[in-house]
């Protein structure tokens, strides 16, 4: 038996008793007449002590030998601490250690195995496997798998079925790149790694599987962000004979079930916006609602003077930073160069200050006047204090700006709190995007994405203007689920293909299997995949998932643990009737 106990486990009632146990060398302290040893695992440390008054000299000199991170086994009696440490679960009590065995000896690590270490991120991601014996690390993964546990146990106490679906399947032209596996019995074929089930899990459907789900990896070959890995891990559901409200109301569900169970706290209300109306107050599709600042559009207001930078912009529009007219000028200044970066764009800023005593001040006083700023304080609502941020330019960009400068406001101001949690569903989304560079359409969600009923004659005439029967649910500013109603029928679905840009030939030799099954009595369905990882990093109060990733990519999709991607020997090459030029 390697271990009675764990080294979390003991306490003042186990005094008196012998125990066993095993771990890791988490530090030894050198007294001369006394030694102690932390022993660490994932439940905990303990503290063995060995001194001359009741050890063998053999077994004292065996201790004073120990190196960080050894692996060993201690055996003896829980007795009473003399100096008890409060900060730990075993502060209690010690173990008078009478036999240690030294099951495998440690290289001194690269970095301290600590909560704060001393290594560098590339550090530890090269050596991920001793990263995760750090208890922040270990307690992410803890929590990565009681929000799955949680999720499993609502989704099948509510009649969804778990179904695994294939990983080598075909490649397709929409959405991301895909990461494409040679076939080495088919010469010149390929297979691709899913960027998600979708087809799979609307053919479950169609076999009869109303209640449908699965926790599974999928893959894109995409540039990386810090929310971002080329395999991620969704929470994939499907469910048919139903309608947009039946899956808001059901996923509404899981969520409030997650947050109670992991957070314990109660969220009763689910507020719901449209695409246009999130673009048009906060200016992006996931707006982050635990706090204000809502955009207000000033042409009315601000494009009636000389100011002829206002005058032949597009769009005008403005937010009141609470507090903001203690900013000092040159905080301000601070504020214009930052929207002025290149990550954001924006040309300059014109800012206006609320004063106590009801006046205004504004950069642009050369142009308004008291009662003009007045109405830019109505529009968005600032009041005496506040900062008001106005930008102007072309309505997609600007609002994009805006909304950049709008989270960086709420960061410095403490505004999105971690503890804090406000869902939000974003419905009505845009049918189809235009590409500008191409001047072509391609589906905003995926082609499977139906019209809102009664939309599906405008595809002709104002393809811009259908509406998806698409969702997705927002929570703190991150899109953490999305999903829609299907096409459920050969005929609207041969429509969409057309409008994408599909021959039907094309069509046939890429989605021919899904419409032949539509054919053979495809019920209404639709589904909704929640991003895991994103899921659990805001659960647990980040928004980076790296450090809820067991092993993790780094920003340049490598995994520098393992050395991967990598090139592979030329007699494989050859057997998978591949040529790589290098």
């Amino acid at each position: 038996m390697y271990r009675s106990h764990s080294c979390g486990e003991l306490n003042a009632s186990h005094i008196g008793t012998s125990a066993t146990l095993s771990g890791w060398v988490q530090k030894t302290r050198d007294k001369g007449f006394v030694v102690w040893v932390d022993i660490r695992d994932r439940y905990g440390i303990t503290q063995l002590v060995f001194d001359e008054d009741r050890t063998a000299t053999e077994l004292l000199e065996k201790a004073r030998n120990l190196g960080r991170e050894f692996v060993i086994q201690a055996k003896g009696k829980v007795i009473e601490r003399a100096s008890k440490n409060n900060n730990i679960l075993t502060g209690d009590i010690e173990v008078l250690v009478d036999e240690l065995s030294i099951l495998n000896k440690s290289r001194t690590p690269p970095f301290t195995i600590e909560d704060d270490t001393d290594g560098g991120e590339d550090l530890r991601m090269k050596y991920r496997y001793l990263d995760i014996r750090r208890k922040p690390v270990q307690n992410n993964l803890i929590f990565r798998s009681k929000v799955a546990i949680e999720v499993r146990k609502y989704l099948s106490d509510k009649g969804f079925i778990e179904v695994e679906t294939p990983y080598l399947i075909k490649s397709t032209p929409e959405g991301a790149r895909d990461f494409v596996v040679p076939s080495r019995m088919n010469e010149g074929q390929f297979y691709a790694l899913p960027q998600s089930p979708q087809t799979f899990k609307q053919l479950l459907m169609v076999g009869g599987l109303d209640k449908y789900f699965q926790i599974v990896k999928c893959f894109r070959d995409e540039d990386l962000r810090a929310d971002r890995q080329p395999e991620f891990t969704q929470i994939d559901c499907e469910m048919a004979f139903v309608e947009q409200e039946d899956i808001l109301n059901a996923f509404e569900g899981l969520t409030k079930h997650l947050l109670k169970e992991i957070k314990g706290i109660d969220v009763d209300t689910f507020p719901r916006m449209t695409f246009d109306e999130a673009m048009a107050k906060y200016g992006n599709d996931k707006p982050d609602i635990r706090f204000g600042m809502e955009f207000g559009e000033l042409n009315e207001v601000a494009q009636h003077k000389d100011f002829n930078v206002f005058n032949s912009a597009q769009l005008v529009v403005g937010i009141a930073v609470p507090g903001g007219n203690s900013y000092t000028r040159k905080e301000i200044d601070k504020l214009t160069d930052w929207v002025k970066r290149p990550q954001v764009g924006a040309l300059g800023m014109v800012y206006c200050r609320c004063n106590e005593d009801g006046t205004f001040k504004s950069s642009v006083d050369k142009f308004y006047d008291q009662e003009d700023l007045a109405k830019w304080a109505a529009v968005t609502g600032a009041k005496s204090g506040d900062l008001i941020c106005v930008l102007s330019g072309d309505t997609h960009k600007v609002r994009t700006q805006l909304s950049a400068l709008r989270m960086e406001l709420a960061e410095r101001l403490g505004l999105r709190k971690s503890d804090e949690f406000a869902p939000l569903w974003v419905i009505d989304f845009p049918l189809l995007e235009l590409d500008e560079e191409t001047g072509h359409y391609h589906a905003m969600h995926h082609p499977f994405t139906s019209p809102k009923p009664g939309q599906l004659e405008l595809l002709d005439s104002d393809p811009g203007a259908v509406r998806a029967n698409a969702y997705d649910l927002v929570l703190n500013g991150n899109e953490i689920g999305g999903g829609s109603i299907r096409i459920h029928d050969k005929e609207t679905q041969a429509i969409m293909f057309k409008h994408l840009g599909f021959t039907p030939e094309e069509a046939k030799a890429q989605f021919g299997f899904l419409m032949d099954a539509f054919q053979y009595g495809a019920p209404p369905h639709g589904g909704i995949a929640f991003g895991l990882d994103r899921l659990v990093a805001i659960l647990g109060g980040q928004e980076t998932i790296r450090d809820f990733i067991a092993f993790p990519k780094n920003n340049s999709g490598r995994d520098v643990m393992i050395d991967a991607p990598a090139t592979i020997d030329e007699e494989q090459l050859k057997e998978l009737n591949l040529k790589v030029d290098l």
